[in-house]
């Protein structure tokens, strides 16, 4: 049944399971202390406003709902695979279905900050493990037998003594009559059969067969497509537009006005509707447009980089201090400075930006590809005016999101359009829209400082980071240390007693947004290529100078171990070659790399390329292995591929050709290393496995060939 994704009118799903022989419906309760417990909802009707997480029907059929949005990283197994650990259940026996914002299912509906397993991990096995309890229970009461001569498996009940059996269908009616557990036993790991496993994905077989369903496949009768012109200066503002000519077009229906919104950064555009994509994009191109720039035509990156850098001599919003920097600085023996530059880049999912959206008799129903279905519940409930219970958004598969679709623009387009003309309007983003219309991760600059003993131990250390900020508000506070720009750069292990590490914000105009890793990716690559300069001039070994300022014990110095054993970190390489480490904890977890070198002509070449990732447990080690490899392609692709350049206030780039991915032949193989000890903190996977790759392979670069990369991206093929 994994391989369906049915269709499931949530809106009547609990007013008819009366009817329709819904026997047992189990989610979790949100409190006011904020603990979440597990609830028998089966008898709360319509009224309740409780997260439905799984189903059992009268017909044996068992649904699993999915809050979390598949964008590739593997929910539509993991978040399932929870409750149906501890259900006895396999994920080939179950209907997987995902939510679309209602509030019943709570807050946390969105796939982001590698949050999905990380948050859900115990409360969505309480949740399968009570309704494996009441099965069992509801069995035992029906064949007057103890509790404990009863077991579940496979979807069913078994009498061990007798050795006849219920199936959960069965059950489910007077299953859910029975007391929910309060502290429901769960199994002890060493019994999983689902979790920790490598076990196949069920979106899989759905993706290889085309029976998959991306937002960009959605069609609902009488829908109609829009394209819709953007001023290509970002900033300006629409004055006039003659559609004349747009009109004419066979199929135009109709030319219209929409705004796109991105928190304050707000600006108008002329969507051209019809009844073909075709049509309505050679409309778009036959518009004529007038815009006012607003000075922002005269925008570009090198002067922009520039203004960074005069940035940076400011002193900067304190973000964390320890210690004494500045008189130990001053008074150092050994002191050292640096500057990192990282560019713009776009996120470029493969599927670009979409949405189907319908409304009637107000009611409004939206299809998309998008990772936050609860956010677009809150935010448009109230834009639109439209009560919740007459919003209905379908969740679709996302062909990627890396941050991207955490912002929902490109849906308030659909939504103004179908609201003007009355019809179910499908919006389809160029792929030159996704690359120059943005949001972009913003370009970050570091100033490094660094002081060492005479004996060449870390005393002092400083990074200031001079950026924009991904969280522009009209209030914004510039005079503050904006945590989220630096991210992680105070959270790392490392013993040193002195730090001050500082903010500088500044000003860009450009719609700005979380990139996958968010502000880590940037930061780390200066972090840890500065940790190799001062090793460097301490004249010791990269490792062994990480490992001597980590005499507690951590995940850090554990991952650093694991690196150094994996790689063979202490054998000699050939001649001509180089090895390099860096590691990075931030929120959404850790990892580290080892990456190898070989000069190649004035280039070099990526020989292998060792990853751990520390999670404490996991739930498909498959599933690992494929997102630390992703997270290596994206960041080798941010390293050494072109990035964002603005030109009059224009984005240089338009699509692949000159937005370059890193290709099957460039892309090394990388070793993956899992650190699963089944510890009490679950980390992340989805983001740790990018940030500490650009640091690795840039401190490589220089142990080969002496050549110090401060700046990215650079081209990998003229080093030397």
């Amino acid at each position: 049944m994994a391989n369906q994704l049915t269709n499931i009118d949530r809106r009547n799903f609990l007013r008819l399971t009366g009817i329709t022989g819904a026997g047992l419906v189990l989610g979790l309760s949100a409190h006011a202390d904020g603990a979440a417990t597990v609830e028998n909802l089966a008898a709360a009707g319509e009224s309740f406003e409780l997260t439905p997480y799984v189903v059992i029907e009268k017909s044996g059929q068992i649904t699993i709902f999915n809050t979390k949005p598949e964008i590739g990283q593997g929910t539509f197994q993991s978040i399932p695979a929870l409750i149906a650990e501890e259900l006895e259940v396999s994920l080939d026996k179950v209907v997987i279905q995902h939510t679309g914002g209602e509030k019943k299912f709570g807050g946390a509906q969105f796939s982001g900050g590698s949050a999905s397993v990380r948050t859900s991990y115990t409360s969505l096995r309480k949740v399968g493990a009570s309704a494996r309890e009441m099965l069992i229970t509801a069995a035992a009461t029906q064949w007057n037998v103890p509790v404990s001569e009863c077991y579940a498996s496979d979807a069913k009940v078994f009498h061990k003594p007798s050795g006849k059996s219920l199936g959960y269908g069965e059950l489910a009616e007077a299953a859910a009559k029975v007391e929910v557990p309060k502290e429901p036993r769960l199994k002890d790991p060493k019994d999983f059969t689902i979790l920790g496993k490598s076990t196949p994905r069920p979106d899989v077989p759905l993706k290889v067969n085309g029976t998959a369903q991306f937002g960009i496949d959605v069609s609902v009768p009488g829908m109609v497509y829009a394209s819709i012109e953007r001023c290509p200066v970002l900033g300006s503002k629409l004055v006039s537009y003659d559609d004349s000519a747009a009109k004419k077009v066979k199929g135009v229906v109709a030319v219209e006005k929409c705004e796109r919104i991105h928190g304050v950064y707000r600006s108008e555009g002329v969507a051209v509707i019809a009844e073909t994509y075709w049509a309505a994009l050679q409309g778009r191109k036959a518009l004529k447009v007038t815009w006012d720039h607003q000075g922002n035509d005269k925008f570009n990156s090198k002067t922009y980089e520039q203004s960074l850098r005069d940035a940076s001599k400011q002193e900067g919003a304190v973000e964390h201090s320890q210690g004494d920097f500045d008189k130990t600085f001053a008074e150092a023996p050994v002191k050292l400075e640096a500057f990192y530059e990282t560019p713009i880049v776009s996120h470029s999912p493969i599927e670009p930006m979409n949405c189907v959206a319908s409304w009637k008799d107000g009611s409004l129903e939206i299809w998309t590809s998008t990772q936050v279905p609860g956010r677009i519940m809150d935010e448009f409930t109230k834009t639109y005016d439209v009560a919740p219970e007459k919003l209905k958004i379908h969740v679709m598969f996302n062909g990627g999101g890396f941050g991207r679709r955490l912002y929902p623009d490109y849906v308030h387009e659909a939504v103004q359009l179908t609201k003007k003309i009355g019809r179910p309007v499908k919006s389809i983003w160029t792929r030159e829209d996704d690359t120059r219309m943005g949001p972009f991760r913003p370009m970050t600059f570091s100033a490094m400082k660094g002081a060492l003993s005479a004996d060449g131990k870390a005393i002092a250390f400083q990074h200031k980071v001079i950026s924009p900020t991904l969280d522009m508000r009209k209030d914004y506070d510039k005079t503050k240390a904006d945590r989220t720009m630096t991210e992680g750069i105070s959270e790392q292990k490392y013993e040193i007693a002195n730090m001050k590490n500082l903010y500088v914000h500044h000003y860009l105009h450009l719609p700005l947004a979380a990139w996958r890793a968010v502000t880590s990716t940037t930061l780390a690559f200066s972090h840890e290529c500065f940790i190799d300069e001062m090793a460097v001039k301490a004249k010791k070994d990269p490792m062994a100078f990480r490992l001597g300022m980590l005499t507690k014990e951590s995940d850090t110095k554990n991952v650093l171990n694991k690196l150094k054993e994996v790689s063979n970190w202490d054998k000699p390489l050939p001649a001509g070659w180089g090895r390099g480490v860096a590691q990075y904890e931030f929120f959404a977890g850790l990892g580290g790399f080892v990456v190898e070198v070989s000069k190649k002509g004035t280039g070099i070449k990526i020989e292998k390329v060792y990853a751990v990732i520390d999670l404490g447990t996991v739930v498909n080690p498959d599933t690992v292995e494929a997102q630390v490899q992703g997270a290596a392609v994206m960041a080798l692709t941010a390293a050494v591929k072109s990035g964002i350049t603005f030109e009059n206030g224009q984005t240089v780039q338009s699509n692949y050709h000159n937005n370059q991915l890193v290709r099957i032949n460039e892309m090394p193989k990388v070793e993956v290393h899992i650190l699963a000890n089944g510890g009490p903190r679950i980390k992340g996977v989805g983001e740790p496995g990018l940030p500490p790759f650009a640091p690795a392979l840039c401190n490589a670069i220089y142990a080969a060939t002496g050549k110090r990369i401060r700046r990215l991206p650079f081209d990998i093929n003229k080093i030397v």
